[in-house]
């Protein structure tokens, strides 16, 4: 909007028998009516614009759209602002602009070479997958465009949401029955990557199944199934199946926490109690120099875990002894 009226002049001076129209949305809305009235009556051949020509317009006579700095829109816009053209039996052409001087950002590059793929009926769930894609998930309630699901998984975000909707059915005096997940940090890439699933959906689809696994055997059928489907198991993918194994365990053994690296674990115990103490105790006393209890209450295994490898399964080891440990 700031150079609107600068690029007006531009355009007056390298082709003054052009006549040209400028909308924006600080027209007073009388104003851009009239403007995009007499645009649609083909007073003016050209129409300067911000994008609040988006959405909302009809036009089938207009048929050549030019957007200048492409670089500068997210998808959902370019989808919306090539749809302002081609809407009769007149071909449309939508034009792209870059500056020549700038490197695109990634994101950048990527929406546009989306959009070069987005040329049949039914792309917009195409779009969205993509733009959900380069964006990141944001809140799946609410105003806001972009929120928590990166930031603390799809699985929890799942959980965190079913509760809420759960808790607004029942009303503000039911009671709800207390769900809870093991937070654990392996400080190796836990996921799988888009070179591994490229479509977005299906990976989706495959965190809420492997989200939903509890037991050992359904963890190594889902294995099966993905080696089956798209080929050997990356090192995160293994990683995330392992992690999802550890899980389990830790609910077993009422462990809330685990923070593990190089050198080993510290684990952290919900309401830091254990479900049999004595076998705790007698367990790190025979431990003693590699294992040891931290006046937080918190467990520490010294290990040499410098593979990642090593370190996930010196981790499902460990956590699996306490959980035997509990249970016993």
């Amino acid at each position: 909007l700031a150079d609107i009226d600068r690029v007006a002049e531009r355009l007056a001076k390298l082709v003054p028998e052009v006549k040209t129209a400028v909308a924006h949305g600080r027209l007073a809305p009388a104003d851009l009516e009239e403007v995009m009235v007499a645009f649609g009556d083909k007073q003016y051949d050209v129409l300067l614009s911000t994008n609040i020509i988006e959405s909302g317009i009809d036009m089938p006579s207009v048929n050549t759209l030019i957007i200048h700095r492409a670089d500068m829109f997210g998808l959902g816009q370019l989808y919306q602002l090539r749809g302002r053209v081609g809407r009769s039996k007149t071909r449309g052409y939508a034009y792209f602009t870059l500056p020549n001087d700038k490197v695109l950002s990634k994101a950048a590059e990527k929406r546009l070479q989306v959009m070069q793929t987005l040329d049949s009926l039914g792309a917009g769930f195409q779009l969205a997958s993509h733009d959900l894609d380069i964006r990141g998930a944001g809140n799946l309630l609410g105003e806001e465009q972009s929120g928590h699901i990166r930031e603390v998984g799809i699985e929890l975000y799942q959980q965190l949401l079913e509760e809420a909707v759960a808790a607004a059915k029942g009303g503000a005096g039911a009671e709800a029955v207390e769900e809870w997940s093991p937070q654990i940090a392996i400080g190796t890439p836990v996921l799988i990557p888009d070179t591994y699933v490229a479509d977005l959906s299906v990976r989706l689809a495959l965190y809420r199944r492997i989200g939903a696994l509890a037991e050992q055997g359904e963890i190594e059928a889902l294995a099966a199934e993905l080696i089956d489907r798209f080929g050997k198991l990356p090192p995160e993918v293994e990683n995330l199946l392992e992690v999802v194994a550890i899980k389990a365990l830790c609910k077993l053994a009422g462990i809330e926490k685990v923070d593990s690296g190089p050198k080993g674990a510290v684990v952290s115990l919900r309401g830091n109690t254990f479900a049999n103490p004595a076998a705790l105790v007698q367990f790190i006393s025979r431990a003693a120099g590699t294992c040891k209890i931290r006046p937080d209450h918190k467990i520490v295994f010294l290990r040499a875990w410098e593979n990642p490898k090593d370190r996930v399964a010196g981790l499902r080891k460990v956590i699996g002894k306490l959980a035997e440990l509990a249970l016993s």
